[in-house]
């Protein structure tokens, strides 16, 4: 896959709106009930960096953000301002926030992922671009150290430990991460008289699978 492993200005998707999409697909029945069914297991994420545009000093950031990326050919990194954490927006990440595996013995790696529960329903989502740094692991509710005992591979997310677990034995992490993206656009418009306006252009952003 064609990605760079580099983030879209922090400081211009801030400012970006944006949100989980799924696809359903529903069939009404001749005696008026539905079947409903999603082809999709994961939601896909679509955010619009133009929002955070606001001056003409940005918009060249974003220009020569765009013409790196070579459009939508090159995917990069994007921090979701309102989902970036494997806690509550307002916590810190902790080595108990999300359940990422249970020991067999023998498995050494594991791949970080993000629980999100409602009533008795859940939706696990895979973490693949995990923020170099940020990985806090536990195993059997004790802390473990990156480097001695674990490493952390940024590009897919995935974890691995040293020693394998044991049987039974509880892994859990905690992190910050980043969404992978690209462009949804291989066209930027813009215009001084736009900005004199108070004009915003519109930059659509789209979530990809790695």
């Amino acid at each position: 896959m064609n990605f760079h492993e580099v983030r879209f200005p922090v400081a211009l998707s801030m400012g970006s709106s944006g949100g989980p999409e799924r696809r359903t697909e529903i069939v009404t029945l001749s005696n008026g009930y539905e079947e409903r069914n999603s082809p999709w297991a994961h939601s896909r994420r679509h955010y619009d960096a133009g929002l955070g545009v606001r001056s003409l000093d940005d918009m060249a950031e974003v220009i020569a953000f765009f013409e790196a990326r070579h459009g939508q050919l090159h995917g990069f990194r994007w921090k979701d301002w309102t989902d970036w954490k494997s806690c509550r927006p307002s916590a810190e990440p902790g080595i108990f926030d999300q359940k990422i595996g249970t020991g067999d013995g023998t498995t050494t790696v594991f791949q970080l992922s993000k629980s999100y529960a409602s009533g008795s329903q859940s939706y696990v989502r895979p973490i693949s671009k995990p923020v170099d740094g940020s990985v806090r692991l536990a195993v059997g509710g004790q802390e473990i150290f990156e480097g001695p005992d674990f490493g952390v591979d940024t590009s897919t997310g995935r974890v691995s430990l040293a020693v394998a677990p044991g049987q039974g034995v509880l892994v859990s992490a905690g992190f910050a991460f980043d969404v992978p993206v690209r462009f949804d656009t291989d066209r930027i418009a813009t215009s001084l008289a736009g900005f004199s306006a108070g004009e915003i252009p519109s930059i659509p952003v789209i979530e990809v699978r790695v």
